[in-house]
C-alpha cells in the first residue's frame, strides 16, 4: 500500500526521475512554458515552486548552490535568479499554472502546458536582456 507516500514515481527509477524533473525544470526556466504530459506537469509544479521560494531567501550564494545541486546547469540557475525570480517572485505563492490540452495523437496521453503565471512580464524581460547583450557585443 502507498499510504502517505507523496512522491509521484512516473514509472521510473529514482535517479532517472530526478534527472527528468531537473531537465524539465531547466526547460521551464529557459522557455517559460513547456508542453508535457499532465502527470509530469503535476510532478514538476512543486519542484518549480520550491525553486522560486529558494530564490526569495536572503543568503544568495547558498541559495544558488542549493538550486545548482538540483538543476545541474549553471545557465539555468543564473536565469532563475536574475530573470525569473524578480518577475514571478513577488507573489506569495502559486507561481506555476497547468493548462490541460487534449490527448496526444500517437498514444492518447493527456497533455498539458505548464507555465509561469506572470509569463507575459517574463517575455518582456527576455527582450530587454537580448537587446542589452547585442548592444554590448557591438561595442
Amino acid at each position: 500500500m502507498r499510504h502517505r507516500c507523496k512522491t509521484v514515481r512516473l514509472q521510473r527509477k529514482d535517479g532517472h526521475r530526478r534527472s527528468l524533473l531537473a531537465n524539465q525544470a531547466c526547460a521551464l526556466i529557459e522557455h517559460g512554458r513547456i508542453r508535457t504530459t499532465v502527470a509530469k506537469a503535476k510532478a514538476l509544479r512543486p519542484i518549480a515552486e520550491k525553486l522560486i521560494t529558494l530564490t526569495k531567501k536572503a543568503d544568495g550564494v547558498h541559495a544558488r548552490r542549493m538550486a545548482f545541486r538540483f538543476l545541474r546547469q549553471a545557465k539555468s540557475v543564473k536565469r532563475l535568479f536574475d530573470v525569473v525570480a524578480p518577475v514571478v517572485g513577488d507573489r506569495p505563492g502559486g507561481y506555476c499554472r497547468i493548462t490541460k490540452l487534449g490527448p496526444r495523437p500517437s498514444d492518447s496521453a493527456p497533455m498539458a502546458f505548464i507555465e509561469w503565471v506572470d509569463i507575459e512580464n517574463l517575455a518582456d524581460d527576455d527582450i530587454e536582456i537580448e537587446d542589452t547583450a547585442e548592444a554590448e557585443e557591438e561595442k
